[in-house]
Order: structure tokens, then sequence, then C-alpha cells
């Protein structure tokens, strides 16, 4: 006779029930486990998504703060100094920003530079000849004669556009950017290794040849926007000494404190541009010193804007190498514009505060230089720059939320104007390892 309380089927139905609301309470314990951690993960977007908003913020407050710089300090066409202006994790609330710029004196740098980048140290893609544009780093000549088929006006097109579903614009490029619908565009020749465009090769960018160097492509050495107003700030006129006789040219040297025995030497014109009349005011006995006295208030043309020329004084060495070749016309000398443009280069650097006017080139070079006399055949060169771009990349608080966004600015016509903004956030990281480094670090502090 079974004396237990509770029957063997009943024991069994028990632990039945047991099992069931065991399975009952685990299933529960994780769906509440998987919407707290869904929860978790939508917290955390939404605080990107804030974090992703204060950034913008940062962008549009540093933008501002450019143009503020620009319209203080970027006077007479003036590179603004970078210790006038703050470049690098600049705080706005809990954002902070920095401008993406380039280092002219670093031959091989590892980490980003802070700063403005200068347009007008750039080719401008409207005005470049094959000749040029040819002997840019990777750049090709059938790519480059595509470059002057698309912004043709003639209405002759020599490549087949149909296969491409488009056709050729037959008008001035409007930005750089406009280079990927050319014929034979590819990322390799417009981007090279510097597939995030910050000027350096950083740790997830491949150094495709093995020179252990950054070798950018055709984006970084040209531009659309170069242009250089031919009069004064308060819109008063130059002096053309193309066009002046010995009574204009005398009064303008009184006017500047120097002797009128230059005036005989002067009036042999015109001159091809505004290096042609420093080469020879130089070949007359007028100093570098001297000459910067004038070239505030000469010209040698009469357009009210100059478009093709090149800031000497912030162009990089392959820049002015093409710009050196090109001019050298038919047959030109390579090795001797390389040597040249690293001289320019190099002379830059060890004389910051002599670089005013175009006469430093001839200072570097030699009034006999192949290359002088090369640039002296038009009116290629200058020292003043109008355009400038502000790389623009900001994280909100805790180093979440980048953007980066790229602006042009102008301030040919006296107050300062966005012409072109582009959002760049979808490259990726850019900043360097060192501000990842510091912003790591400034968390971990808190």
């Amino acid at each position: 006779m079974n004396l237990s309380p509770h029957p063997p089927c009943r024991r069994r139905e028990h632990a039945s029930v047991l099992l069931i609301v065991l399975w009952v309470a685990i299933g529960l314990v994780s769906i509440a486990l998987y919407f707290a951690n869904s929860m978790n993960y939508e917290l955390q977007a939404s605080d990107n998504r804030a974090n992703g908003l204060v950034a913008d913020q940062a962008i549009e407050g540093a933008a501002r703060y450019v143009a503020n710089v620009l319209q203080n300090y970027a006077t007479n066409g003036a590179m603004p100094d970078n210790t006038r202006m703050q470049c690098a994790a600049v705080p706005v609330g809990d954002a902070k920003f920095w401008l993406i710029g380039r280092n002219l004196t670093a031959d091989n740098p590892t980490e980003p530079a802070f700063g403005l980048v200068d347009e007008g140290g750039k080719l401008n893609l409207n005005n470049v000849s094959t000749n040029v544009l040819q002997y840019l780093p990777a750049m090709t000549v059938d790519f480059a004669n595509a470059i002057m088929d698309w912004r043709g006006t003639n209405g002759i097109v020599s490549l087949d556009y149909a296969a491409q579903g488009y056709a050729a614009k037959n008008a001035p490029f409007e930005t750089v950017d406009e280079l990927r619908l050319v014929y034979g565009a590819t990322r390799d020749l417009l981007v090279g290794e510097d597939l995030n465009r910050n000027g350096v090769l950083d740790q997830n960018e491949k150094d495709l040849n093995g020179n252990g160097e950054l070798d950018p492509g055709l984006l970084e050495y040209v531009t659309v926007y170069t242009r250089e107003p031919n009069f004064h700030s308060d819109m008063s006129s130059l002096t053309n000494v193309s066009l002046a006789g010995p009574g204009v040219i005398r009064p303008l040297l009184q006017n500047s404190s120097l002797s009128t025995s230059y005036v005989n030497g002067l009036t042999n014109r015109p001159f091809a541009g505004m290096f042609a009349f420093a080469l020879r005011c130089k070949n007359i006995g007028m100093s570098s010193d001297d000459f910067a006295k004038l070239y505030a208030n000469v010209t040698t043309s009469t357009n009210a804007y100059l478009r093709n020329r090149v800031n000497v004084n912030s162009a990089c060495a392959e820049v002015l190498t093409a710009l050196i070749i090109g001019a050298m016309g038919d047959n030109p000398d390579v090795s001797t514009a390389e040597s040249a443009a690293q001289t320019l280069v190099a002379y830059r650097q060890q004389n910051l505060g002599n670089l005013g006017s175009v006469a430093w080139i001839i200072d570097a070079l030699g009034t006999s230089s192949s290359a002088v006399t090369a640039l002296a055949r038009g009116d290629y060169v200058t020292t003043r720059s109008y355009q400038f771009t502000a790389d623009i990349a900001a994280v909100g608080a805790h180093g979440r939320g980048y953007r980066r966004v790229r602006f042009v600015f102008d301030i040919s016509d006296g107050a300062p104007k966005i012409l072109y903004r582009q959002d760049l956030s979808r490259l990726g990281w850019a900043l360097g390892e060192k501000a990842r480094a510091d912003l790591v670090a400034a968390n971990a502090a808190q």
C-alpha cells in the first residue's frame, strides 16, 4: 500500500509544471535581456545621432569662425598666418573641430597638418594647358587631352561619351569633382593613395608603389576657383606698366620713394606679365625690396580679374615643376624644372619674411636661370591668394558623431563668401592617430 501523500502521477505533474514555469521564466528573462540590450544599442545610437548633430553645428560655427579670420587677416591677398587662428581641437561647447590643412615643409608627414589650404597654390583646370597638366604626378597624356576636350567650347568632342550615358560638357569646370565625369577618370588617377584626402598616408591606406610616401592624385594639385582682383581693395585702379609712358612711370617711382633713374629702363614695354616686369626691374638694378614697393600698385593686364596665376608662396614642388615645364614650351628641360622647383621650395622655407613679391623667384634662381626665362614669357605667377579651402572635421562629446565638410571661401570681392561646400564624412576618419589617441585619453580622464 502506497502511504505517500502524493501519488507518483501527481509528483510527475508537479515536476512538469515546475519545468514549464522555469522555461517560461527563462523565456521572459531572455526577452527582457533582449529588449534591454536593444534599448542599450538604441541609447548609444541616439547618443551618436545627438553628437552628430552637435558636430554638424560645430562645423557651421567653424565656418563662421573661418570667415571672420579671412575678413580680418587675409588682407591684400595674404595667406592668413596659422598663429593668428586656432586650427586643431578647437572647443565649441561639448564639441571640437579641426581644420585639415597641408604641411608644405615636411617631405613625408605622418600626421595631418592643420590650417587652411590655399587654392591659389594650385593649377586652374579652366586655364592650364596640356603641356602643364601632363607633367603632374600620375597624369597621362590621354587624360590631359580629355580634360581639354571636356572644357572645350567649340562643340567638338573627340571622345565617345555616349557609352557613358551622358554628353561632354563643352564648358568650363564648375567644381574640381567634375573631373570624375571626364572620360578615363579613375580613383587611382584622381585621389591616388590618399583615399580620405587628408594629405597623409594613414594606416588603413595602401602604399601602392612601396616608396614609403604618400602619392596623392590629381585632385590634390588642381582647382577651379582662383581669381585675383586686378585693382586695389578700395576698387581704385592699379597702374598698368604695360601701357604707361615716362609721364606715368616717373611719378609712380616718386610716390614709391624710388629713384626716377629707373624710368628709361621701364619704358620698353609691354610686359608679358608681372614676373616679366619684375625681371626687367632686377636687370636694371632695382633690389627686391624696392620692387616690393611697386608690386602692390602696378599691373600688366587690363582684365578686371586674373585667373591663370599660381601662388608661388604656397604651391607644392609638383605644381611648380609642372608650371615651369609648361612655361618652357616645346622640348622642355624636365630635370632643370624639377631642380628649380625644389630650389624655390627650399628658398621660401628659409626666407619666410622675404616673399612679398614675385621678385624672390629671381633671388632664388638667378636672372640667368632657364626657369626664370620661361616664367617671364607669360603671366604665370603671383604671391597673392583670394580663395581658401577650410576642410573642417568635428566630433561631439566623448569623441562621437564624427563629421567632415569641405568649404571653399572667396574674398576676391572683399567680404568672404562660400563658393562650394562638400560633405566628406563618408571618407572616414581623417584626423590621424594622434588626434584619436588624444580624444581617448581625454575621455578616460573624465
